[in-house]
């Protein structure tokens, strides 16, 4: 493995760092307040060409794979949550679906638009009775004639509200289910039938809006099943292979924080006196951040190599992606308590990044899949490998 960046990926990583520092993190409590990315911003990053960093190049994305892709993830998690967000169903979950297993006059038609940032896509799997168990969707698709009818809806889908483009999984063979009866649409917010329901109001990630889909006797073009005729029914196998590369991304987002919030508390601890000295010289303190810095060295590098081992050799990375998920969004989590606690009664208090940090890391754990989720698919593949 060649632990060295190529040097397009260094420059894209150091521009968004500036981004972070001079353009995102100034009106972070801005944004958290209001719920709102300002316009200006966005198309700042359209600009960047931050919504196809994972697209390739021919399809008018930047190209830079899943090693540059989750370096720029690293920086960006480096502030507040919802810029990340903004961005990532488009390099992510919302067109990779097309990008694996589109046909290639579904990737002329989308992938470009979303790339630019013209249009924002969302991926709509997750429904009322299917969140961890996604093989039992209820919503359905029915042939008739050129086109398929949708009915159903779906929750919790990141950035639904403003999406134009969706893919949504729908059930067209009751009988099979996940084993064959599950198709992958791409959904055009102008669709007859197709609309935004309520709005969440969640604990965190303010500025990155979560909606429900409804979709009532929806028109969906039969030339819009991802893939074509052939693969009519292979939607689950779709949505998995999205989804393997979304835990990883995840997983370097989840370290990005991490790293943020240990410096956060460097910072801190070194200013912060009590009994006539910095907190900094306390073992206690030492020992919380030593170890702290050491479990990030090893999330990096477990992100790295997973990139790594997909965009160098092609390589299936369903097992290494669960256990970057699993390692880098518990690592977080624990990052943000030990910032919580080591900041003390001003780490509680509005305004805090870490305050902030604390409330919106805790979603890492549970979308694209639960620790608990991860452990399974973990452990379904460890016991593959030694029948």
């Amino acid at each position: 493995m060649d632990f060295q960046v190529p040097e397009n990926i260094q420059k894209m990583k150091d521009r968004v760092k500036k981004f972070v520092e001079e353009e995102l993190e100034p009106i972070s409590n801005q944004v958290e307040k209001e719920d709102k990315i300002p316009e200006e911003i966005v198309q700042k990053m359209r600009d960047m060409g931050l919504f196809g960093i994972s697209i390739p190049k021919e399809y008018g994305g930047l190209g830079l794979g899943t090693l540059g892709e989750c370096l720029i993830y690293e920086e960006l998690s480096k502030t507040n949550a919802c810029f990340r967000t903004r961005i990532g169903t488009n390099n992510g979950i919302g067109s990779q679906g097309i990008l694996i297993d589109g046909t290639e006059e579904q990737k002329r038609k989308y992938l470009p638009k979303i790339a630019s940032g013209e249009w924002t896509a969302c991926f709509a799997l997750t429904e009322p009775e299917a969140g961890s168990d996604a093989a039992n969707i209820k919503t359905r698709a029915e042939l008739k004639g050129d086109h398929f009818v949708l009915n159903g809806s779906k929750i919790f889908i990141t950035n639904g509200d403003i999406a134009d483009v969706a893919t949504v999984f729908a059930v067209t063979d009751p009988e099979k289910k996940a084993k064959g009866g599950i198709t992958a649409f791409i959904v055009e917010k102008t669709y007859p039938g197709f609309k935004v329901g309520k709005l969440e109001k969640k604990m965190g990630l303010r500025g990155s809006h979560t909606a429900e889909l409804i979709f009532d006797n929806c028109i969906v073009p039969k030339e819009n099943v991802i893939g074509g005729d052939k693969m009519i029914g292979y939607g689950f196998k779709t949505a998995m292979k999205v989804l393997d590369k979304g835990r990883l991304t995840m997983g370097a987002c989840a370290m990005g924080t991490a790293q943020k919030l240990l410096e956060l508390s460097v910072k801190f601890v070194k200013q912060r006196h009590q009994f006539g000295r910095p907190i900094a010289n306390f073992q206690g303190i030492q020992f919380m951040l030593a170890e702290l810095a050491t479990e990030i060295y090893a999330a990096r590098q477990m992100v790295y190599h997973a990139a790594w081992l997909r965009d160098k050799l092609g390589t299936s990375i369903i097992k290494e992606a669960s256990m970057v998920k699993l390692f880098c969004t518990e690592l977080a989590n624990k990052a943000a308590r030990i910032a919580l606690e080591v900041h003390g009664g001003e780490g509680y208090i509005k305004g805090c990044p870490v305050e902030r940090f604390y409330r919106d890391v805790r979603l890492t754990r549970i979308y694209e899949g639960t620790s608990e989720i991860q452990k399974l698919v973990i452990a379904r593949e460890i016991f593959k490998e030694y029948n």
